[in-house]
This record gives structure tokens, sequence and C-alpha cells, in this order.
């Protein structure tokens, strides 16, 4: 054998010998502690020159041994500018020798610890008065912040660093001194008082709250008047209540126009459905390409109420559209439900850009579609409506239906098969571009939302796969999410179930196992989400303000312990406790449950009318106090069936308990009859007459 061969052999056999012992190490020129995690945005980072820690107490126990400044750095996985910050700062040689020389470097991905997120955004917020991701905080030994921002170039970030050491070696006193100030600005951050005064609910207080908003709608595009434009889905669903059952014609045609334009919209994946984040411009045509979780979950429950009042038929297609999206990019073989999916992706050149899944040439199209580009170009307007930049359409639409059947003189029929094949053939050559990275983490609060979507589209469409998928996730939840005491955990992944669950964890979750009842009849949901109630009050109530914290008594303190009640894009998880309580109030006539959701809206209501939009879920519940709340109770053997009829009509004011035998619920006791199902229509501790007929009981809850 020749010796080169030889040299060749034994390196051959040295590299299968090795293979799969360490290959990550292997293949990178760095790695450090993050290689140990389950997060796919912590797993990123594993291979940068900084030192990077997780947040644990080992990293912080290093921070105060070795007394040096913390440096948290905070953000997701279909962060767009965390990604950039990384290339240009966190993997370069030279901007990690000063951060590993002179700071204990933390990364957290706020999905997974949005306890750490919140803590620090509102000290940046505090310091600088705004906030965002990548979220940047030095911080002292202890973890007192002193400083913060968020995306930084490369050469500022230096300078920043170099600074910040130089004031610490030299004049310490001063960053503690900061870090005291900012202590006592967090303290009265997210912190409810107890309001004393009568808890009087009336509708001219929320009509003068929708008034002043209204001011802010765009009245062309729908959402509000500005970009970008976020979808805020529970800004909507209680506009859409409001205005229905008000009566308010001009106020449901805006919601409905916000409904078609966000449809119609390049924020909606036309080709492969779901929607992202947000549009950067006010006709919701380019998105901020990441999909999450959380707004196609809330979206999906928002249009299949609106298909219930309007009967439009798009709103069936975007739920549908939507849901088959899920079940296709975000759903594991566990019945659990993905976080996310990037903005970025490579593109033709093999470049890492954003939108680059999603976006068209025209001259591609035109060789797909063939002769049918013409129509095709007129439905999705490849022209000046539909361009974006750099020669690269995203698909929005701008006519509806009937506009483009008359200017084609085609068929309805012949339209819809054509739509049906431009998809198909489309979604074929798209799915071989290279795909935006998957978050494949699972979050417990945005399971419990996504859950309650699929149960709304089942309870609306009646679809049974729709059923179908959300029990199989709920008994996800139940089995693999809960512990043996009674909490949830936050996370799962490749069966892991970490962090001892939020405030939010409970809210979404408990929502949706109350939905779920509602829809099955199954009292082991509603019991269960009592039994997770009452453990929130044990692990997060607050006495003094009767609020709940977003952390539970058993978690490691923060540098601020705070109180979740404004709702964003996603309700405030106290808003959403406060209308389960609400309701758990009515299914098990506990006094003590009505009483503390009461007094939590009654705690917010001094805030609402300035800022309307930032606490549309409590506006929701106040409407349950200011109309006519009714409890629909159906027992008999046909009891499930008159429910599915009943749903079929809109009926934002009011709960359902039903049974098929004896029950011991307070809304069911002594009302089973073996020979007829009876439908029980209550209002304040007092109940119509039982009658057999949905049409009869839906005329009671109308009056």
């Amino acid at each position: 054998m020749k010796k080169t061969s030889y040299i060749l052999l034994l390196v051959i056999i040295t590299l299968l010998s090795c293979k799969g012992q360490n290959e990550n190490t292997m293949q990178h020129e760095y790695t450090n502690d993050l290689i140990n995690e389950t997060s796919p945005y912590l797993l990123q980072h594993a291979h940068n020159p900084v030192n990077w820690k997780a947040w644990n107490n080992e990293a912080l126990e290093t921070a105060k041994s070795e007394n040096k400044l913390i440096l948290i750095s905070v953000g997701y996985s279909a962060c767009h500018w965390c990604h950039v910050m990384e290339h240009e700062c966190f993997e370069d040689s030279l901007v990690a020798q000063v951060m590993n020389k002179n700071f204990i470097n933390i990364k957290v991905d706020r999905e997974e610890r949005p306890d750490v997120d919140q803590a620090y955004m509102n000290a940046v917020q505090l310091m600088t008065g705004s906030g965002g991701w990548p979220l940047n905080v030095v911080a002292l030994p202890d973890g007192r912040p002193v400083w913060g921002g968020t995306y930084f170039p490369k050469e500022q970030w230096i300078s920043v660093l170099e600074q910040l050491t130089k004031l610490y070696t030299e004049s310490p006193e001063k960053l503690h001194q900061q870090a005291d100030n900012v202590e006592k600005g967090l303290k009265a951050i997210d912190m409810v008082e107890l309001n004393n005064e009568d808890a009087k609910f009336e509708s001219e207080f929320i009509d003068i709250a929708v008034k002043k908003w209204s001011t802010q709608f765009d009245n062309n595009f729908g959402g509000l008047n500005r970009a970008p434009k976020f979808m805020m889905p529970n800004n909507y669903h209680f506009l859409l209540r409001y205005a229905y059952q008000n009566n308010n014609q001009e106020l449901l045609n805006y919601v409905n126009l916000t409904l078609t334009k966000m449809a119609y919209g390049g924020v909606f994946d036309q080709i492969g459905g779901g929607f992202s984040r947000y549009s950067v411009d006010t006709k919701w045509h380019v998105p901020h390409f990441e999909k999450m979780l959380y707004d196609n979950a809330q979206l999906v429950s928002l249009y299949a109420d609106a298909y219930l009042i309007t009967k439009n038929e798009l709103y069936r297609d975007i739920v549908a559209e939507t849901l088959e999206y899920v079940k296709k990019e975000m759903t594991t073989i566990e019945g659990a439900f993905y976080s996310a999916l990037d903005a970025d992706s490579n593109n033709s050149e093999g470049k890492l850009e954003e939108g680059a899944f999603y976006v068209w040439k025209k001259e591609e199209l035109k060789t797909l579609l063939g002769e049918d580009f013409n129509l095709f170009s007129d439905y999705y307007n490849i022209n000046n409506y539909g361009l974006w930049e750099h020669g690269n359409y995203v698909l929005i639409r701008k006519d509806d239906d009937k506009t483009i059947l008359n200017n084609h003189s085609i068929s309805k029929v012949e339209l819809d098969k054509k739509i049906t094949s431009w998809k198909e053939t489309l979604l074929e050559i798209r799915d071989e571009r290279s795909k935006p990275r998957l978050d494949d983490k699972t979050l417990a609060s945005w399971n419990g939302l996504m859950l309650k979507g699929y149960i709304d589209a089942y309870r609306v469409f009646q679809e049974s796969k729709y059923l179908e998928i959300a029990l199989k996730n709920a008994l996800f939840i139940s089995e693999k999410m809960m512990r043996d005491d009674g909490a949830l955990n936050h996370t799962y992944k490749e069966g892991d179930s970490k962090f001892n669950g939020y405030l939010e964890d409970y809210a979404t979750v408990i929502d949706a196992f109350i939905a779920l009842y509602e829809s099955t009849l199954d009292t082991k949901w509603l019991n269960t989400a009592r039994d997770l109630t009452n453990y929130t009050f044990d692990k997060f109530y607050d006495e003094k303000s009767s609020m709940f914290y977003f952390t539970s008594n058993d978690d490691a303190s923060l540098v601020s312990r705070s109180i979740e009640y404004r709702d964003n894009v996603i309700p405030g998880s106290n808003s959403i406790m406060a209308k389960n309580l609400f309701k758990l109030s009515h299914y098990f006539d506990n006094t003590y449950y009505s009483k503390t959701a009461k007094t939590m809206l009654n705690n917010v209501k001094p805030e609402i009318q300035e800022y309307a939009s930032g606490y549309s879920n409590w506006l929701d519940l106040m409407l349950n106090y200011t109309s006519p709340y009714y409890e629909v109770a159906i027992v008999g053997d046909k009891a499930k069936e008159k429910i599915t009829k009943l749903n079929q009509t809109y009926l934002p004011n009011k709960l359902i308990a039903g049974s098929t035998s004896e029950s011991n619920m307070p809304l069911l006791l002594n009302r089973y009859n073996p020979e007829a199902t009876l439908i029980y229509v209550c209002v304040n501790k007092a109940c119509k007459l039982p009658v057999s007929e949905v049409n009869d009981a839906i005329e009671f809850l109308k009056e």
C-alpha cells in the first residue's frame, strides 16, 4: 500500500470512529454552554465565540463570585434584528474578546423565560423610554440593571461596553446609584392598587372608550391609521361583539373591513395559509415574515366568530387555510404545537434574506402559470400595487371575487378551480426553496391559545377533524405539561418539560379547557380548569390588590415581580384570568371567584378609557356586566345535538352547561329528564321556563 493511501485510510477510520461522539464541536470553531440547551434560539448562539451562558443560578453566582458585570441579551428565534446583531457582533471574535473579558454573558429566549424578559424590558423602557428586541442589558453582579438598549452595530456595541467597563472599574459607585434609581422605578411599574370605589360598570363608560379609540381607525384599509400594523386579534374580537350587541352597523363595517383587508393582504400567506406577525405598511401588504403560533391561534377564533355574524365565505376559507397551515407546519406527532417560523431563509444565492421563501419574480410566475398569468396577475396584483423591492412581489388581493368575475367573464366555479391550481403549483415550487427555521419548542400558554382556536373553529364549522386535533392537544397538555402537584410547566421539547409555569400558561389553558367542556360536555375539562384556577390562587394571587402576579411564589425572585394586566397582541394574563373566574363562578356557584373577577376589572377601570386598545379584553369582560349574561343549561339525551344547533348563532353573552344524564353541577342539578331534552335559559339567578326547541331558546337570549 502506498504511503498516501495508508494515511488517507487512517484519516477515514479516525473520522468514522469519531462520528457521533461530538459532531457539534468538531464542526465548529467555538462551542459555549448553550449547546446544552433545548431552546432553538439559544442553540443558534451555541457556536458564537462569546462565552454565552443560559439564565440559571450557576451563571448568576459566577457573576457574584467574580464580581463581574452581567450582560443579558434577550431575543427569540424569529426575530430578524436579533439575527442581524448576532452576525455583526456575537459572531465576531473581537467583540467576543471584549465581552468575555469583562462580562458574564447570558443569553435569554424571551419566549422560554418571559419573566426575565419582562423584568429587564421594563428596566430598559424606564431608562430609555423605549424597548424592543434584541434587548441588551448590563447589570451589576447582583442582577440589578444599570444600562440597556436594543440593536447596536459592531463599533457602537464595542464602544458602549468599553465605556461601561471603564466606569465600573473607576467609579463603581455611579453604577450602584443608577441601579438604586432603576430599582425604585421598577417597583412602581406594572403594580396595581386596590380600587376601593364601588364597582359600577355602565354602557356609557364603554361607549366613551370606543369613541376615543375610533379616532385612530383607518377607514380605508382597516386597523389603526399608522404603520406598522399589528393584527391585535383581541381588539377586533371585542369591537365585533360590541358592534353586534349595540347594533352599531358603522363599527361592524369597520371590523369587517379590517378582517377583509387582512385576509387580502400579504400579511396572510396567500399560497400556504397562516398569518405573519405584522405588516410594515398601511395596506397589510408587506409583512415582517415570521409566523407566530399565538397570532394564528387568536385569528382563527376571531374569523370563526366573524363568520357566524356575516356568513362570509372568505372568513371560512381563512380559518380552513390557517388551520391547514398549522397542521402541516406547526404540529408535532404528539399533538403539540410549535412556536414560530423565522422571517429569514436563504435566497437563490444562498444568502440569508428576510421573506425569501415567500416572494416571487414576475418572470418566474409567467413561466409557471403560462396562459393563466394575466388572470393571476389581476387577482394577486403582480403590478405596482403588489411590488415590494428588488423586483420581488408579495401576493396581495385588492378586489373581491365578484369584481374579478365581471372583469374576466369567468364563472365562480372556474375561478375557484384556477385558484386551487395556482396554489398547488406555486406551493410545490416554494417547498423546494430553503425553508425558514422552525422554533420547535412547545409553550403551554401559546398551546392554550391554539387549542382554543381549534375549539372555536369546531364550534362554528362542526368539522370533526378540528375537535380531534383539539382533544389530542388537550390530552398532551394534561399528560405532558401538567405535574403531579397540579402545576403546569411552561415549555416542552423532545420529552423534556421544564420551567415552572407562568400566569399566562394557566390563564390560556384554563380558558381553552372551559371552551372544550362547552363543546364536549366532558366535565373532566371543566374540573381541571377549576383545579388549575385554585392553584393560581395558591401560588400567584396578591391579596393586597386582588390581582395575580406573573410569576409563582415558588420562583426565584428577579429585579422586580410584576402584575401583567395590560392587553397586547396577546391579552394580559390577568384579563384572561378575570374572564375565566367570571365563567367559573357561574359553573360552580362560587361567590369568591365572582367577587375577585369584579374587583380585578374595577382595579383597571381608571386606566381603560384613555387607551382602550390596551384594555380590549377587559372591555369584553365589562360587557358581561353592562348587558345580560345568560347561563344556558341543556339537559337530556339530545343535549349535544341541541348545543351544535345553538352554536350556529353568534351569542357572545352566554355560557353553556350540559349533560346527557344526571349531574350535580349547580346549573344542572335536578334538571335531567330521561324523556325529553330541555333547554334552560337563566340570567341573574332567574330562569325562563324550559323549552325543547333551540330557536325558542335563542329568542330568550336576544331579548
